[in-house]
């Protein structure tokens, strides 16, 4: 049985990774800000009151966390703020910036000590961090953050590979969630969960610090 530690765990994908993970036999550690009943009515450990940006919540939730050996770290959280050429709003991009990119390399430098040989550690990232996949523009907070992320996670991938700890970086795929509006031309978490624990379940040695989708596609940078 492995111990998986989900961050923004309350909704859309992050409660349908716990859901999944739980269901199959597996311990889920589920961090949120505040707990949805949804979430509560899962079964699963919940650690409320966690802020990946906040250098005070880490250190309580590592507290929490003494004793605990860690299979699997998955960044889920995140947020999105639109922003474009003419609505440059830096403090929304520092934002972005902070929650999307540097809460989670943070946080895994924190729980580092509770990960063990052939632990995997999992950054939900997006497509539209890709430079060559950009034909839309603008998002130009949410698409800089997610590119930051991208490569502290691939230098991660390399830094880590000497203690053989793995590291996947991750699309879910469109998902029809309350971050996208719940757009009616993307997938249902279930699916997205689904794709997302395949890659996971399939991370190793060899393909660590790729960029997939959750489809099984591998993504340009």
């Amino acid at each position: 049985m492995r111990t998986y530690l989900i961050t923004g765990s309350n909704r859309g994908i992050g409660l349908e990774l716990c859901r999944q993970i739980h269901n199959r036999g597996d311990n889920v550690i589920a961090t949120c800000r505040k707990a949805s009943e949804e979430l509560k009515n899962l079964g699963v450990r919940i650690e409320e009151n966690i802020e990946i940006s906040s250098d005070e919540s880490i250190t309580n939730l590592c507290e929490k966390l003494s004793g605990v050996d860690l299979d699997c770290l998955i960044h889920n959280a995140g947020i999105y703020e639109f922003n474009s050429l003419e609505n440059l709003d830096k403090s929304s991009i520092l934002r972005q910036f902070e929650i999307n990119a540097l809460g989670p390399i943070c946080m895994t430098q924190s729980l580092k000590h509770f990960l063990k040989k052939s632990s995997k550690v999992v950054f939900i990232t997006s497509r539209m961090g890709s430079i060559e996949d950009n034909s839309s523009g603008s998002s130009y907070g949410y698409r800089m953050s997610k590119v930051a992320l991208s490569m502290a996670a691939k230098s991660l991938s390399i830094d880590l590979s000497k203690e053989n700890i793995y590291v996947a970086i991750l699309h879910p795929g469109l998902v029809s969630t309350r971050m996208t509006g719940f757009t009616r031309n993307g997938i249902s978490p279930k699916e997205s969960a689904n794709g997302l624990i395949k890659r996971i379940d399939s991370l190793n040695k060899k393909n660590s610090g790729t960029f997939w989708h959750a489809n099984g596609e591998v993504l340009p940078w």
